[in-house]
């Protein structure tokens, strides 16, 4: 383990949350090479730093949050964990409409965790001790507020919770039209890969139950090639 990884695993909350005010006054940061490299680029590039921020305040959602009541809540950590990601990104792929490329990125990225979550239903209950499904929807749908029990009632609300990512997607990849062609092949890869992972969820939303759902590598790859061809995937 480098010294940077292992001096990251070794900082607090409140610390990461320091350096991320440091990196916005552009100081010398040249003691940790991680940090020097992002001051680095936000002084090249208009990052939106206070992500950052929001990024560190979904990684403590995960430390003490084992449930979500609503739909609305579990937006909220998409937005801190994905949709800050995809902003982040955005500083460095630049985009025409800088504000709406912004809004579609933290969509898109909602549409991206969501997927995540369907797919690791079981490993997150079972290993993680969380459960990400609101629990005003597995109340709804008569699951029990672990995510288990009866397959067919958990099978209707992972079809239900697909559509809300299918939705999430269709609004999110406008996105592209505010890309130029390499950064816009860059993010229509990933949503791609994504999109047809969740087409295998709904298509069997019980194989979760069994097996970790995934995109074969061959269409991984095909989905690679139609991006960088400029063909939407």
């Amino acid at each position: 383990m480098t010294v940077s990884r292992q001096r990251a695993r070794n900082l607090s909350r409140s610390q990461v949350r320091t350096q991320i005010d440091r990196l916005a006054s552009g100081p010398d940061l040249d003691d940790d090479p991680v940090l020097f490299a992002l001051s680095d680029a936000a002084r090249r590039y208009p990052i939106p730093l206070d992500a950052l921020g929001e990024l560190v305040a979904g990684c403590e959602m995960d430390c003490r949050a084992q449930h979500y009541a609503t739909f609305e809540e579990l937006v909220i950590y998409c937005q801190c964990v994905a949709g800050s990601i995809g902003r982040l990104s955005l500083g460095v792929f630049g985009s025409a409409e800088p504000e709406r490329a912004g809004e579609l990125a933290n969509t898109l990225g909602v549409a991206l965790q969501l997927t995540n979550i369907l797919r690791d239903v079981v490993e997150d209950r079972d290993v993680m001790g969380r459960v990400y499904l609101p629990s005003d929807d597995l109340a709804r749908f008569r699951c029990n507020a672990d995510a288990s029990g009866p397959t067919e009632p958990l099978a209707s609300l992972i079809r239900f919770e697909v559509g809300r990512a299918k939705e999430r997607y269709e609004q999110g990849l406008q996105l592209l039209n505010l890309l130029d062609r390499r950064s816009k092949a860059c993010v229509s890869a990933m949503a791609g890969i994504y999109r047809r992972l969740l087409e295998r969820i709904e298509h069997d939303p019980l194989a979760i139950l069994d097996r970790r759902v995934s995109v074969p590598s061959w269409e991984k790859a095909w989905v690679a090639a139609r991006s960088l061809a400029g063909v939407s995937a």
